[in-house]
């Protein structure tokens, strides 16, 4: 398990990073998310020992984390890391042997990866050559060799198109599947909600809310919908536990003050007439996010 504890890093009068604490558990997918300059890639550069903390600590299995443990990581930065003149599958045999594989070895798991992502005829082209996107698949298979022990990915969806964030996803379960802790960052809010175990998220340098995406619905606000065949503008005067969000013809949405007191209001309801459609609001993610980092 990777641990951070009042993680602070500050650059002159700026607090990038302040007093930040959460998990990365073993064999889950965290997301981590926020906005540009939330904090994100300090933390993971921190996490790699790329940056040095102001305060704080990082543990790795329950004591402090070390640069052997850091070497062992599969680490993907925000900016693409690769010789643009080299060919791919020479660059990643490369840096295989820098993470202790053999040549052999490196070049046996870099071709699988490749095959995986759809790059299996592209291995021998300049890296220059390829598109974007299919450059960051490159860097994703660079941070896949040597058995990593943990994954610190920096917007590893980034360009890649709907097959590609498939393939990605299952390569990503698997290394989980085997207890491997990953915490990758995504500005991507529904793929992060579609995947993720856990969820991490930050504004202004601080962490303003984590969990799974059931316990962050679940600390909110409970709100539910209703449906008439009539008018709903009576449910801007009933008073007795909801207030309501938005009162818009024959549909209202009522936010639950006092627990129960849906259960008044449904009866109300069904009093003045049919009633077409009564249940719990489920927010998305993306509705969650902008709650908690306004």
């Amino acid at each position: 398990m990777l641990q951070l504890h009042g993680v602070t890093r500050r650059f002159g009068d700026l607090s990038a990073v302040d007093d930040v604490s959460f998990e990365v558990t073993d064999g889950l997918l965290t997301g981590f998310v926020g906005g540009n300059g939330a904090g994100k890639t300090t933390t993971m550069r921190m996490t790699m020992g790329l940056l040095a903390r102001d305060a704080g600590e990082i543990r790795w299995n329950g004591r402090p984390i070390e640069v052997s443990d850091q070497r062992r990581f599969g680490y993907m930065p925000e900016e693409r890391g690769l010789y643009p003149k080299q060919r791919v599958i020479d660059q990643l045999v490369y840096l295989g042997e820098l993470h202790g594989l053999t040549a052999a070895a490196a070049r046996t798991s870099a071709t699988g990866y490749l095959e995986r992502l759809g790059l299996g005829d592209r291995a021998k082209e300049r890296v220059e050559k390829l598109s974007l996107g299919n450059q960051q698949k490159v860097q994703i298979v660079a941070a896949l060799l040597g058995e990593p022990v943990a994954l610190i990915l920096d917007e590893p969806f980034s360009g890649l198109d709907p097959d590609a964030v498939d393939a990605m996803t299952g390569l990503l379960r698997e290394h989980a599947s085997r207890g491997i802790p990953v915490l990758f960052s995504s500005h991507q809010l529904d793929l992060v909600e579609r995947i993720c175990d856990r969820l991490v998220i930050m504004a202004r340098g601080r962490v303003v809310a984590r969990g799974t995406v059931a316990e962050l619905r679940s600390a909110g606000p409970t709100r539910y919908l209703l449906e008439l065949a009539g008018d709903a503008g009576w449910v801007r005067d009933f008073h007795r536990g909801v207030h309501p969000v938005d009162v818009d013809g024959s549909r209202a949405v009522v936010q639950v003050e006092q627990p129960g007191s849906e259960q008044a209001l449904l009866t109300e309801a069904v009093r003045r007439g049919p009633v077409h459609e009564f249940a719990r609001v489920v927010p998305a993610l993306s509705e969650i996010y902008r709650e908690v980092t306004a």
